[in-house]
């Protein structure tokens, strides 16, 4: 079985920027470096990791984590950094009435 790393970057214009990986600190160093493969941290450079996630599994499961993520708004992003718990990775659901 594989293993990913689903992960919020907070940058510097306040915005949280989500992606998946596997290679975490590989990821994180793309990002603070600027790499051409970083386009949105290329213009707001990333100030730090504020959460992240191992995924078991296949990188479609990193990927529908990663999607169901981005689609929160920003108050529930807070709300599940705060409680990375919330965010049951096997069933790929966030439980919020915790």
């Amino acid at each position: 079985m594989n293993q990913y790393y689903v992960y919020i970057l907070l940058c510097e214009n306040g915005a949280y920027y989500t992606g998946y990986t596997s290679d975490l600190n590989r990821r994180l160093k793309e990002h603070e470096q600027g790499s051409g493969k970083c386009k949105f941290t290329r213009s707001f450079r990333p100030i730090c990791l504020v959460q992240h996630w191992l995924i078991q599994g296949d990188k479609k499961a990193a990927m529908r984590v990663e999607r169901l993520i981005k689609k929160l708004a920003r108050e529930e992003k807070d709300h599940l950094i705060a409680n990375p718990h919330l965010l049951d990775t096997k069933s790929l659901i966030i439980n919020f009435c915790q």
